[in-house]
């Protein structure tokens, strides 16, 4: 059984020249793919091979972020192939109104070149800000399997995982204000709706915590990750019912993204499965012993999975 992730689809988009996206047409090539060579494991038959630990041959699709594009073009496609998905979904959005952090850096990156970002950082932060800078695998695991130049790999590592959370946001906004100061004029256009989601949930999707804000779920305290455990559950609860299928998926993803603690705090919490970036498939021992860790591939490791720019230069 074979978890696929994806995260932005749509076409191309020339305000954001730099930006990394799964083109729609390669998209749809990508699941005739799939279809022809593993087959889909249906909604009822994963559930029953969670129960089971026996795990289905063929392939499920997960799409991070809850992106306006997977209401757009991917909704629109898994309902012709009578596909199904699961969407997992940050909350803080339908509470604040505003992007979060992790996507003000996608637009920064995907608008202007890394090495001018990387120039702006450097009279913005100083080393005092990098509270994990020491963590071996944050500067040495992050990003590894990715398409991105040395500036865009600084940018997003520097941003996402060595700064102290205390600045982090601070340092975004100075950055946004430098490079993209229109920033409210996409926010209504760059996630999916409550109705949309809503929508989705009741023509047979699976929609899923990602948290409330995004973090990296290892920086956090024992009572941070519960709150972003249980506040993203109970806001999705708000907007679609009760929901008998909790589902997780960890934010950036990886071993070093959380801890055995944020598994038992899942368990704790009635998460039925969770979701970790580990490119294998999911075999009976994973069932059996570590359901809130599932592996999945990212879409470009496959045929037609690879990202695209409209423009690309090492920085």
């Amino acid at each position: 059984m074979k978890a696929i992730m994806y995260h932005y689809i749509r076409p191309e988009n020339p305000e954001l020249p730099y930006a990394h996206y799964l083109h729609i047409e390669n998209f749809i090539k990508q699941i005739e793919y799939f279809g022809n060579k593993y087959g889909f494991v249906g909604r009822k038959e994963f559930e029953d091979s969670i129960i089971s630990c026996e795990p289905a041959k063929g392939v499920i699709l997960t799409f991070d972020d809850g992106f306006k594009g997977h209401y757009q073009y991917v909704f629109k496609e898994l309902k012709k192939y009578n596909l199904w998905g699961i969407f997992f979904l940050s909350t803080a959005p339908f509470m604040n109104k505003k992007l979060l952090d992790v996507h003000r850096i996608h637009i920064l990156i995907g608008k202007y070149s890394g090495r001018d970002i990387v120039g702006a950082m450097q009279g913005i932060i100083d080393k005092s800000m990098l509270s994990h800078e020491h963590i071996k695998e944050f500067n040495v695991d992050t990003y590894a399997r990715q398409d991105n130049d040395t500036n865009i790999n600084y940018v997003k590592r520097l941003l996402n995982y060595l700064i102290d959370y205390k600045h982090r946001e601070d340092v975004i906004n100075q950055l946004m204000l430098l490079f993209y100061p229109d920033e409210s004029k996409i926010v209504s256009d760059f996630y999916m709706t409550k109705s949309e989601i809503n929508e989705m949930y009741h023509s047979g999707m699976v929609i899923g915590s990602h948290t409330v804000n995004h973090p990296i779920m290892s920086k956090l305290s024992i009572e941070d990750q519960e709150r972003e455990i249980v506040s993203s559950f109970d806001t999705l609860e708000s907007i679609i019912g009760e929901n008998k299928f909790k589902t997780f998926c960890y934010p950036y993803g990886g071993f070093h993204t959380f801890t055995a603690e944020t598994e038992e705090l899942l368990e704790k919490n009635a998460c039925f499965c969770s979701f970790n970036v580990d490119p294998r498939d999911i075999s009976h021992e994973d069932l059996i012993g570590r359901r809130q860790a599932l592996p999945r591939y990212d879409c470009n490791e496959f045929p037609y999975g690879r990202n695209k720019r409209m423009n690309f230069r090492e920085d």
